[in-house]
């Protein structure tokens, strides 16, 4: 689903998020009603709602139960949480973003690690995590305070971290935006970015 980026959205909750949070509390509805529940500001438009709803109807999370007027009503049919299914029109999974959530959940329950070793934790044959992937995730981790440097790196000999505790702000990865800096979904703020434009040291 397309959108304004992450970080303007108010509270940083995503239009698929408080469409799923409305479906969750309304059980039956349109795609009206769903319009009525979404809050000024949210940049939520009708052609969003509806396109979410194809999907979730594909993915077998909806179904249709009879009409009001010319609007389709809907029952939810597969309550999976408070986690918003990310799916396509055609109810396919979106995969995008999977290998951040995978380091993100590896990296607080490993002890202490290093690159490789985190990559390796975290890859599964649906969802494998490189190597490279792994370690500009620690980069940028640690530059925000979420690692703590257990073992500085050097030649042939790579860096190894700890998780931060203290910096255990919730289920959703922070993620590492365009402009070289980290966004944290779950404080809905940016928490480290790069003075310049050159990328991490």
């Amino acid at each position: 689903m397309a959108g304004r980026p992450i970080d303007q959205n108010p509270g940083g909750i995503t239009p698929r998020e408080r469409i799923w949070a409305a479906i969750r509390d309304l059980k039956t509805f349109t795609a009206g009603d769903l319009w009525g529940e979404m809050p000024i500001g949210a940049s939520i438009s009708k052609d969003l709602i509806r396109d979410y709803l194809k999907g979730l109807e594909n993915a077998g999370y909806l179904q249709r139960c009879g009409r009001d007027g010319r609007q389709v009503r809907y029952r939810l049919a597969k309550d999976v949480g408070v986690e918003a299914p990310r799916v396509r029109k055609d109810g396919t999974p979106v995969t995008q973003g999977r290998g951040r959530e995978a380091l993100w959940r590896t990296i607080k329950i490993l002890s202490e690690f290093d690159a490789r070793e985190l990559a390796a934790a975290a890859s599964t044959e649906q969802t494998p995590v490189s190597l490279a992937e792994a370690k500009e995730y620690c980069a940028y981790l640690h530059k925000a305070g979420y690692l703590i440097l257990a073992r500085a790196g050097g030649p042939g000999l790579p860096a190894r971290y700890r998780f931060n505790p203290r910096r255990n702000t919730g289920p959703k990865p922070p993620a590492i935006q365009r402009v070289k800096r980290l966004y944290d979904p779950n404080l809905g703020k940016v928490v480290w970015q790069k003075e310049d434009n050159h990328g991490l040291d």
